[in-house]
């Protein structure tokens, strides 16, 4: 099995009431439904995947310095990816910038949709995972 996953950014100024009226429900090149998409995909044997509303991201890396920082960041909607090949992995955004979310599961594997807020500012420090500007540790902020 594997899982796929889909990233959308809003478009706040979409009209679903034009797109009914002049395209028949659908967008058009003036009134885009989705400012942007990402797609990203884990293969391999996916054992489970679940989704948790309010969990804590833990951002971890190395700075310009090369010194190891560690950072949770609490109040995020995360999907905890579990395979029997790989570490856990997590796909998610700030609990203040998700619209809504799916999860689907078929004969395939997994499917992870994402919706979110274009109104306030994030960082995508990680793939597939967004992060609120007012959530973002401010020691990483150069």
């Amino acid at each position: 099995m594997n899982c796929k996953i889909h990233i959308y950014l809003l478009n706040d100024l979409f009209s679903q009431e034009l797109a009914d009226a002049e395209f028949g429900g659908k967008e058009s090149a003036d009134n885009l439904r989705y400012e942007w998409e990402d797609e990203l995909e884990i293969q391999g044997d996916i054992t489970s995947v679940q989704e948790i509303p309010n969990g804590v991201y833990t951002l971890a890396g190395y700075d310009e310095n090369d010194e190891v920082f560690s950072h949770e960041i609490p109040q995020m909607h995360l999907f905890e990816i579990s395979t029997t090949d790989h570490p856990t992995a997590y796909v998610g955004a700030s609990a203040s910038i998700v619209d809504h979310c799916n999860l689907q599961q078929n004969e395939q594997g997994y499917t992870i949709s994402i919706y979110l807020k274009d109104y306030e500012p994030m960082a995508n420090p990680v793939a597939g995972i967004f992060i609120a500007s007012k959530s973002f540790p401010k020691s990483l902020i150069r």
